[in-house]
């Protein structure tokens, strides 16, 4: 070109991603006058630490948000007045494709497909440099002396470098039908610092730091070529000021490794034996044996590799020793085949556990490509019919706890997670450890004791119920799993349209469709607000639980023993939970993968008054209490409380045995607690100014 290309602002998708983090580096640090706008959806494998020597600069800015949305992206090119785009945001690991091809569509192809659209319609896009894959060209013979260059044929061998052919279509179709000004890379293999180690030399040196067998695929006879990141992001900057628009430009390198011999490598710079610390695993469903390009397109416009082979790995490898916990626990993705499975209409199953791969054996015959002699692995169930395996949020709350029990009556297998809602990376490694096929979120704030403890902890409060709600959702979607979550249906008030009678039951609730109109606690309000983003995530079943009562009287969460133990109570009928009864229909709406919001109560309504001369009758015949007003009470009260009925019917059709709430109680929480407490002179009674919420 007779003049470079000058960028005003450009969008980064992907960035906190390895490659794209190198090249906004890079670009931070040498173009001041450049605005640089980096959107990232911060998936498994991203990262915000990669993006740290960027933070600080004025001419940075990043925006958490997904590239499939339309709306955000228009908006972001419109308000940011972008007029460069470097498309880097994709998922690229092949062996998660061979598992999970359907979300690799999603995102490498829809995905391009929306960020294309939104250049077509503000029109205002002056470079669009579309990020592609060496693996596009398909498998290279093995004496091949010639690499493949830009105008080859395209011939993808596995899902990952399927969808990337697909998206390079697209933009090339857009090329040419709109002129878009589009660019397109195919690079090699690219490693160094912040590469999450999925990949396979981060995790060859992670493994090797602990001692433990490189798990080496087939033969190790594969034939890669590898690039070191800095290299590649000097590339980029190359590309993105004198690339030429319509044209393809490889990144590549004359230099071949085998993958058996980078193991072989790895091993030494730790003074292990390969002969010990090289272990041969089951190859992935095929597995090209060589990728070659033809580099000198792009060295005719300046660019070269400037880093060699073992200061690349050696400087990777430094920063790996001092950086082991830059992803936190990684020990899921650094498993020999660190991939899920996901169908539509099956039931998500993991594989490549550690005892799953060392099932299987090579014969002396086998090449990389035939047929693996293998028994049947331990981890993998019949595909007759799946087991299940639940994992459980909430270890320690009312739900959660009666949610373990459950499964130990029914003889389901169950884990509690032990990750922090808010975290995405313990979430993920709580899935690769425990391998479920249905998860539970019972975690949540209700407040301490009460819900006024929301009103003054109101960040707490949105970090867990809303934040880590919605963490949990989308990494259950990441992994094609259906999350089952225990909401709230203190999201109501009575109103016009729903009378709440002092005296009797309305028969008039509210339905599932209905908007919340209860704000009068901030705990509502983030049970209403997470309820409503939740609606965006069709993996997910929320069950609106409202005054939830056990057949345990001892627990002070029990709805009914908070209400004993209170000086003073209203007495308006409401909707409520017996969770004796409603619990075990939980676990089998899972099993049915039901999904969308349910009220998660028994039909009818009670009041408080009724419980407690149930409570009377049944329980404690010496028991008194005292009414107060709803506007008394509100003077005691930091929050308001929710009252009112809603709508069980579509529970109840979907389950006709369900029972009225009051033949509920009696049947599942008095009855059964009446032998238990006969006789029983008086209860403790605590002097707490409360009202459920």
């Amino acid at each position: 070109m007779d003049t470079e290309y000058k960028p005003k602002n450009i969008l980064l998708t992907g960035a906190a991603g390895f490659i794209a983090s190198h090249v906004c580096n890079r670009l931070i640090r040498n173009y001041p006058d450049y605005n640089i706008v980096v959107l990232d959806k911060l998936d498994y494998c991203s990262n915000l630490k990669n993006l740290h020597p960027s933070m600080s600069s004025p001419n940075f800015k990043f925006i958490k948000g997904d590239k499939g949305s339309a709306d955000f992206v228009n908006f972001i090119l419109l308000t940011e007045n972008i007029d460069t785009i470097m498309h880097f945001a994709a998922q690229t690991h092949v062996d998660n494709s061979f598992g999970n091809s359907f979300g690799f569509t999603k995102n490498n192809i829809y995905g391009t497909h929306v960020l294309l659209e939104a250049c077509k319609v503000t029109g205002q896009i002056k470079r669009f440099v579309h990020v592609s894959t060496d693996e596009v060209y398909g498998e290279t013979n093995e004496g091949a002396v010639v690499g493949n260059h830009e105008a080859s044929q395209l011939l993808p061998t596995n899902p990952y470098s399927a969808t990337k052919a697909g998206a390079e279509m697209l933009v090339m179709a857009y090329g040419r039908s709109y002129g878009l000004p589009v660019i397109t890379t195919r690079g090699h293999n690219v490693y160094g610092r912040n590469q999450f180690p999925e990949k396979m030399i981060p995790k060859f040196i992670l493994l090797a730091m602990q001692g433990k067998p490189l798990p080496v695929h087939g033969y190790g006879s594969s034939v890669r070529s590898y690039l070191y990141c800095e290299d590649v992001a000097e590339a980029f900057e190359v590309i993105l000021h004198r690339g030429e628009v319509g044209h393809v430009y490889n990144i590549g390198t004359k230099k071949e490794r085998r993958v058996v011999d980078v193991a072989k490598e790895i091993c030494h710079l730790f003074s292990l034996n390969p002969d010990t610390h090289v272990k041969f695993v089951k190859n992935r469903p095929f597995n090209d044996r060589r990728y070659f390009l033809d580099d000198q397109t792009l060295k005719n416009m300046g660019w070269s590799e400037r880093t060699s082979w073992k200061e690349g790995l050696r400087k990777t490898m430094g920063w790996y020793v001092k950086n082991p916990q830059w992803w936190g626990d990684v020990s899921g993705a650094l498993l020999p085949h660190p991939r899920m499975i996901m169908v539509p209409g099956i039931e998500r199953q993991f594989y490549g556990s550690e005892t799953g791969d060392s099932a299987y054996r090579l014969s002396a015959s086998d090449s990389d490509h035939s047929k693996m002699v293998a028994s049947a692995p331990r981890n993998i169930p019949s595909t007759d019919k799946p087991s299940l395996k639940f994992l459980i949020y909430g270890k320690t709350g009312y739900i959660g706890g009666l949610l373990g029990k459950i499964c130990e009556k029914q003889g389901i297998p169950y884990e509690y997670g032990r990750g922090r809602l808010q975290e995405r990376s313990q979430l993920m490694a709580d899935i690769l450890s425990v391998k479920p096929n249905h998860v539970f979120n019972a975690a949540g704030v209700t407040g301490r004791p009460h819900a006024d403890w929301c009103e003054s902890h109101k960040p707490e409060t949105i970090r867990t119920n809303v934040d880590g709600t919605l963490t949990l959702a989308d990494v259950c979607r990441d992994h094609g799993l259906q999350m089952v979550n225990y909401g709230s249906g203190c999201i109501f008030e009575y109103d016009d349209a729903h009378p709440g009678p002092a005296q009797a039951q309305s028969g008039i609730g509210f339905k599932e469709e209905d908007t919340p109109n209860f704000a009068g606690s901030f705990y509502s309000k983030t049970k209403a607000m997470v309820e409503e983003l939740l609606k965006e995530y069709e993996n997910v079943c929320t069950l609106r639980v409202r005054m939830p009562i056990s057949s345990d009287l001892s627990n002070p969460r029990n709805f009914i023993t908070k209400i004993s133990r209170y000086n003073n109570v209203v007495d308006i009928p409401n909707s409520m939970t017996i969770l004796d009864e409603l619990l075990p229909i939980s676990v089998e709406m899972a099993k049915r993968n039901l999904r969308g919001i349910w009220n998660f109560t028994n039909p009818g309504v009670l009041s408080h008054n009724e419980i407690l001369e149930m409570y009377k009758n049944y329980i404690d015949p010496s028991f008194k209490w005292t009414n107060f007003t709803v506007e008394e009470q509100a003077k005691v009260l930091v929050a308001g409380r929710s009252n009112c009925e809603v709508d069980a019917s579509k529970l109840k059709k979907e389950f006709p045995e369900l029972l009225p709430v009051k033949e509920s109680l009696i049947k599942y929480v008095f009855e059964p607690n009446k032998k238990t407490f006969a006789g029983r002179a008086a209860i403790e009674v605590f002097h707490e100014v409360d009202l459920v919420t």
